[in-house]
């Protein structure tokens, strides 16, 4: 039983002797940023590419510098008191030999519209991954024999500086190189105006645009739109490419395959799809909301991006002739628009969401506890589970994994899933940095911050508070998939969120729920082995037809049903 803090554990290494390493990173210009660590016993790839929130994890120590008013400094150094994970300190780290290598995360100063200045990675081009983000500095792996005992440094020079992306996804040659594809799959970067006052610099959207069978044979067509959400990714999601697998290939590299065959053979209704890459300082995702941290991405997107789109590539442009759909984060952030813009679309297919109510923050009852690590009783405590197989075996702890994040990225910049909720839905604190809901050393909980968050966010009590405006405004559009083994116990707000729409009345709510036994994250309702991870194109295969069916049965009188329908 984890009875010690990350804190006093800490404080416990102050006195432990340890072997400390000495990271020297050339630059002609001041540091400002992170530097992350990296200790393994393994060969099989780069240390910095084996850390993770779970167990199995190698080992990290971070290191802030020239951030928030701090010095810069060209050598950091990494002791007994430097906070790590997933041990503590060096001096829990046993004698031996490993692999270690040292990036640095190079940060830059935002000037906000609100007058705070806060110092950020920002993302560019890859989907915020530190490990592999352009620009920033690092080392190839070195052998090191580590004794705690010895009072000899350990000494690493990050010589390394990871290159530009080649081409974007906006470069004419690498939109043409994807042949056939191009013909129906387009590109466009959008400069938001609402999100480039809110950074103080030009800041833009990407857009992959999915353009429907026959668009050029029909010129007078109008279309319905499709707004899939997911994470970021460099190319189309769900995956759209015209080259066949190879037999016997992982029958995931087939769905991109089966999807381009369906889309282009006339088996799908006519619609324009739409993913928006929308990485920005604190994540590979905004969530698609206003955010008084991360901006007003909700406002870019549907009020700026979307009808540019529509105009661009002949939209119907009205909410009956839309929907959304997306899994995991991509499942909240479906369910979210539809809420926050009732009128603007027409159906919501959200499969594993997110935490639709902050009672189940995972497996954290914001409200009711007074800690996220530990449930605590008059004389025991038990660490709360973070992640876990269907079978309940259990992988992570929360205390763990604000740990790894803390290692990752202090005052919230971890760009990892604990830091981005708090950074969208807390409020912002006086230094500018997303106020603090959680403690990530100790634990704690701040119920201020927790009430911003039901009040602006937990979209089970919006619905409640709200429902005699919004339930007449979401009959028939929102339907919710889960699987009851959920990695991060997600399931159990879906849970919370159906028990209060079946309680609603003036109207009923007609939500749709469906749960898979034992299934892990990311089920998306169907076949009891449905996940997005087996079998990811064929769920927008199975939801098109639903989507524009749904469409037409609820379109006003006069509305353009037919000319797409060819």
């Amino acid at each position: 039983m984890r009875l010690l803090s990350i804190a006093a554990l800490t404080l416990l290494a102050f006195s432990a002797a340890a072997q400390r390493v000495e990271v020297s990173i050339p630059s002609k210009a001041p540091l400002h940023g992170h530097l992350i660590l990296v200790f393994s016993k393994s060969s099989k790839n780069e240390p910095r590419m084996q850390m993770e929130e779970q167990y199995r994890s190698a080992q990290a120590f971070g290191v802030d510098t020239g951030l928030d008013g701090a010095a810069s400094a060209s050598t950091l150094t990494v002791d007994a008191k430097t906070i790590g994970y997933p041990r503590h300190s060096l001096a829990d780290l046993d004698a031996g030999d490993y692999y270690v290598q040292g990036v640095f995360n190079v940060y830059e100063q935002f000037h906000l519209a609100s007058g705070k200045t806060v110092w950020l990675p920002p993302d560019r081009g890859e989907g915020q991954k530190w490990n592999s983000k352009p620009g920033n500095l690092y080392n190839a792996p070195v052998n090191v024999h580590f004794d705690p005992k010895s009072s000899a440094p350990l000494k690493i020079t990050l010589d390394k500086v990871i290159p530009e992306i080649r081409g974007t996804p906006a470069d004419p040659e690498i939109i043409a190189a994807r042949q056939p594809e191009a013909k129906w799959l387009k590109y466009m970067r959008f400069r938001s105006e609402k999100l480039s006052k809110f950074w103080g610099r030009d800041t833009y959207l990407g857009a992959w645009v999915l353009l429907p069978d026959g668009f050029d044979e029909h010129p007078s067509a109008k279309y319905p739109l499709v707004v899939w959400q997911d994470h970021f990714a460099s190319g189309m999601r769900p995956a759209f490419t015209a080259t066949a697998p190879t037999p016997g290939a992982n029958p995931r590299g087939s769905s991109g395959y089966r999807f381009f065959q369906d889309w282009t053979t006339g088996r799908l209704p006519h619609v324009i799809m739409l993913f928006v890459q929308n990485a920005n300082p604190y994540y590979d995702d905004s969530y698609v909301v206003d955010s008084a941290n991360v901006g007003p991405y909700g406002s870019a997107i549907n009020d700026e991006l979307i009808p540019a789109i529509e105009a661009k590539y002949r939209g119907i442009g009205a909410g009956w002739a839309r929907a959304t759909a997306g899994g995991s984060t991509g499942g909240w952030e479906a369910l979210a628009t539809q809420i926050f813009y009732p009128d603007s679309y027409n159906g919501a297919y959200g499969a594993c969401p997110d935490p639709v109510d902050f009672h189940a923050y995972q497996n954290i009852n914001l409200y009711d506890n007074s800690n996220a690590f530990y449930r605590k009783g008059d004389f025991g405590q038990v660490p709360i589970a973070a992640d876990r197989e269907p079978d309940g075996s259990i992988l992570a702890d929360t205390g763990d994994e604000f740990a790894f994040e803390y290692v990752l990225g202090t005052r919230g910049r971890s760009t990892e899933q604990w830091n981005i909720w708090q950074a969208v839905f807390s409020p912002a604190g006086s230094d500018g940095y997303p106020a603090q809901v959680i403690d990530p050393l100790t634990g704690a909980i701040d119920k201020q911050v927790v009430q911003y968050w039901h009040d602006h966010y937990d979209l089970d009590a919006i619905l409640k508070r709200d429902w005699p405006t919004l339930g007449p405004k979401l009959e028939g559009k929102l339907h919710i998939a889960v699987g009851d083994g959920d990695t991060y116990f997600l399931n159990n707000a879906v849970h919370l969120l159906q028990k209060d729409l079946e309680a609603t009345r003036n109207p009923h709510s007609d939500a749709t729920f469906q749960y898979g036994p034992g299934m892990p994250h990311c089920y998306v309702g169907g076949p009891a082995e449905y996940t997005m991870q087996q079998n990811g194109a064929n769920w927008p295969q199975r939801l098109l037809p639903m989507m524009t069916e749904h469409m037409v049965k609820t379109a006003p009188s006069g509305a353009d049903t037919k000319s797409w329908t060819y």
